[in-house]
């Protein structure tokens, strides 16, 4: 499994954790879903699209979504273990994800995600359009399911943010521009890098520590989504209220 997944972990535990929950809803053999529903004040019905050179984005329509993933090369050996995503709904900003813990349960997750989605949705992301979107695409085909992402509006704020604040900062990577632009400070964060290891970890019997890390650690790109995506299409009112 280890050479499958192209992952590097530390030799299995000698015993299996006794650390094991996860705590989410079971939707299916192993696979987990976790909702959370965080405060999100005075979101306006339609966003400002001209940072992204697109018409306004109605508020209800937005979904923003990241996934956390056995390797960074893609292709047909990366798949995807988590799925997070965030709309606003009912006056708050609700957070779901979903995690596999057994290989057979890709199928499920699949087809968790796709009930999230309409013709209506607009997928947000950070470096998706080249990377999450793709892998999904990939992990659909060989699924032999339908790709429910093609079609649909896709906004990526990583060229925005880029266009914006290239030279500004010493990087534009997510964490950088969240801990610079928005004011986020991740307190016992654990490294994306870090994600693969940590699920087949778990897979191979390890604690689920580093995995709920995982969850954390997923759940901060997506509220941090939600709150970019605020903030450039604020500057974008700026701009447009200062022209000549």
């Amino acid at each position: 499994m280890r050479r499958l997944l192209r992952v590097r972990t530390p030799p299995p535990p000698r015993f299996a954790s006794s650390d094991r929950e996860l705590h989410g809803e079971c939707l299916a053999p192993g696979l987990y879903l976790h909702e959370r529903v965080l405060p999100a004040a005075d979101v306006p019905a339609r966003l400002d699209g001209a940072f992204a050179r697109c018409e306004p984005l109605p508020a209800e329509h937005l979904l923003f979504f990241d996934t956390e993933t056995t390797g960074l090369a893609g292709g047909t050996g990366t798949r995807a273990f988590m799925i997070g995503a965030a709309d606003w709904h009912a006056g708050a900003l609700r957070v779901r994800q979903l995690t596999i813990v057994s290989l057979a349960a890709e199928s499920a997750m699949l087809e968790a995600f796709r009930a999230w989605l309409s013709p209506v949705t607009v997928l947000v992301s950070y470096n998706g359009r080249c990377y999450d979107a793709p892998l999904l695409a990939t992990r659909y085909r060989l699924a032999r399911m339908r790709n429910p992402l093609e079609g649909l509006a896709h906004v990526d704020l990583l060229h925005p943010t880029r266009r914006r604040y290239r030279g500004v900062y010493e990087n534009c990577r997510l964490a950088t521009i969240e801990r610079r632009v928005l004011g986020i400070v991740r307190e016992d964060d654990l490294p994306g890098a870090e994600a693969p290891a940590a699920w087949l970890a778990y897979l191979r019997g390890g604690s689920a520590q580093p995995l709920r890390r995982v969850l954390a650690h997923n759940l901060q790109d997506v509220v941090t989504l939600s709150r970019l995506l605020r903030h450039l299409s604020a500057l974008a009112i700026e701009g447009e209220a200062g022209a000549p």
